[in-house]
């Protein structure tokens, strides 16, 4: 009898628990798990599983048919593009990241802004890939707008996401590196090396946003882990780490 009723409370227990399969910008590679553990907390029934990479390799595989539920993009062009080809519901912004450049160097003075990255000293310099990468996208403008990008392109080395393009800089193989905010002000790199916080205005807005996929829009737990990134405490860890947070 004892057995039986164990039997069916683990089943009762499973039928409520409900996987989440989530590919996510790298730039939320910090942030991310503590997102996840609040919603768990919150819904119980929840299993959060995330990949990491970055957006533009993200949309090639939800176009070939990844069984993702969610999409949370580094920016909101990816999204809007699946949204008309019907691959995911409209997109919602849920922050703003912010770009900057990072350096272990204590001898390179960050003060002086990107023109430091035409000293001798800075042989190489890391960007995440501008053909998939938001971040990528956002450093190359900010370049251009300051007449360094055609310059600079010799000392150029290029990582698939930013978090690829953070640990060029954290490995030694870069100088110094255009990183998101949100890894640098995680705990685990808040008190490595220093930074030069490029000017918004000098790049598009990283927007990012979160949307559901096919196999996502049918799913409750989907669509409450959509709320939750609006939430007041999901709102509270993505500016602990760096984020802007829409209005």
């Amino acid at each position: 009898m004892r057995l039986a009723l164990l039997f069916l409370f683990m089943a009762a227990q499973l039928a409520r628990s409900e996987e989440l399969l989530v590919a996510a910008a790298a730039d939320l590679t910090y942030c991310i798990p503590e997102i996840d553990d609040a919603f768990q907390k919150a819904n119980p029934g929840a299993v959060v599983k995330v990949s990491l990479g970055s957006s533009g390799n993200f949309v090639a595989e939800i176009r070939n048919g990844a069984p993702f539920d969610l999409f949370l993009s580094a920016d909101m062009e990816y999204p809007r593009a699946l949204a008309k080809e019907g691959f995911v519901e409209e997109p919602v912004e849920y922050a703003e990241g912010r770009i900057v450049l990072w350096t272990l160097n204590g001898g390179l003075d960050l003060s002086r802004g990107l023109a430091v990255l035409r000293d001798a000293a800075v042989k190489h310099v890391a960007v995440a890939n501008p053909d998939h990468a938001p971040y990528g996208r956002a450093a190359k403008a900010a370049l251009v707008h300051e007449h360094l990008w055609d310059e600079l392109a010799p000392k150029f080395v290029f990582g698939e996401s930013i978090a690829q393009t953070a640990q060029f800089v954290q490995t030694g193989n870069a100088d110094a590196g255009f990183v998101a905010m949100s890894l640098v002000a995680a705990p685990q790199l808040a008190h490595a090396g220093h930074i030069y916080e490029i000017p918004a205005d000098d790049y598009p807005p990283l927007e990012q946003s979160a949307v559901l996929t096919k196999a996502g829009r049918g799913k409750p737990m989907a669509q409450a882990y959509l709320a939750f990134l609006k939430s007041e405490e999901a709102r509270r860890i993505l500016e602990r780490f760096g984020f802007r947070l829409p209005k």
